[in-house]
Order: structure tokens, then C-alpha cells, then sequence
């Protein structure tokens, strides 16, 4: 049975047409996969991935490229969205590391402001970012646009809308005055 035919066999169901096409390109794609992650482990992994989302989509392949082309297309897509996501795992995981950093150091000096510095690491980076280089920095409106690549009115906005939001956090007045403490922000 030449490709086309496995694959519509696989189409309709054929477990078998399925478990042949997959036998005739697997150890090609772990290859590709071992060549683009270094790593044994990973590249299997990533083809039994890339296996399961072809029986997934296989209603999807259009026949225009070869099967083990589609197949290559899928896994490297995988490998991309794994790569994006173990970096956004590891800035996140180094953005809760110097959070907890600078909260030591302010508790380790009995400052007020750790409830301040907990309400700004909620904030996302792009409110939180202008905040402090405007009121911890004392940048410009215009300083901060261009450091940020931002228009100037995004940047009054995001600061505007972000001190509004750690001000609620913090249960502050107008003034950013604490009910309860001197605290001020």
C-alpha cells in the first residue's frame, strides 16, 4: 500500500493504516527531533506528542506536502510552543525569585514596604514597569515612552490606572495615605 492509500485507510478509522504510517516515518522524525533538541528524552517525547496531534488532525492534512512533512510541520510547531513556554516558566519563575529577594531585604530592614512591593508584583510588567521607573526612578512621561517604546499617553495611562489598582490593593485613600499606618505611595 503506497502513502495515499494509508492515509485515507487512516482517515476511515484503519488502526492498522495508521500504526503503518507512523512505522514508516517514526524513526525519521525522532532523528529530526534529536537534531533540533539535543536531547533523546525530549525528542521522543515530542514524537509521541506529534503522533497523538497527527491522529488528532490527520482529518486536517490536505495531501499538498508529503506525510512526513506534515509530521515535521507539527512537531517542530510543538517543539516551538514547549520552547515558549519553558521560558515563560523560567521568567516567571526569576520574576518570583528577586520579588522574594527584594522582600527580604525590606523585611531584613523592617521597612513598610513590603505590602507595597507584594501589590506591585501582582501588576502585570507592562503596568508595572512605568511605575517604577516614574515614582522609584523618576523618569519622564517622555523618558519612559521612549525607554519603553510606548506612546507617551499609554504610559500616563498604564501608571495612572496601575497606582489605582496597588492603591485598592492596599486599601489607600486618594492621597495614597493607609487608613491604619503612615505608609505612602
Amino acid at each position: 500500500m503506497d502513502e495515499k492509500d494509508l492515509i485515507a485507510n487512516a482517515r476511515k478509522g484503519d488502526q492498522m493504516a495508521f500504526a503503518m504510517l507512523f512505522q514508516q516515518n517514526y524513526s525519521i522524525l525522532v532523528k529530526y527531533l534529536i537534531k533540533i533538541t539535543f536531547s533523546p528524552d525530549t525528542a521522543e517525547d515530542l514524537a509521541q506528542e506529534t503522533m497523538a496531534k497527527s491522529i488528532e488532525k490527520l482529518a486536517s492534512y490536505n495531501g499538498k506536502s508529503k506525510f512526513l512533512t506534515w509530521l515535521i510541520t507539527i512537531a517542530t510547531n510543538l517543539y516551538i510552543d514547549q520552547t515558549r513556554k519553558k521560558k515563560r516558566e523560567q521568567n516567571w519563575k526569576i520574576s518570583e525569585q528577586h520579588l522574594r529577594k527584594m522582600k527580604w531585604s525590606f523585611e531584613s530592614r523592617n521597612e513598610d514596604w513590603n505590602d507595597c512591593i507584594e501589590a506591585l508584583g501582582k501588576l502585570s510588567d507592562e503596568i508595572r514597569v512605568p511605575i517604577i521607573l516614574k515614582h522609584y526612578y523618576g523618569y519622564s512621561y517622555e523618558e519612559i515612552s521612549t525607554i519603553m517604546g510606548i506612546a507617551e499617553g499609554t504610559v500616563k495611562s498604564r501608571i495612572h490606572n496601575g497606582i489605582n489598582t496597588v492603591r485598592k490593593e492596599l486599601k489607600l485613600d486618594e492621597k495614597g495615605k493607609n487608613r491604619t499606618t503612615s505608609f505612602t505611595i
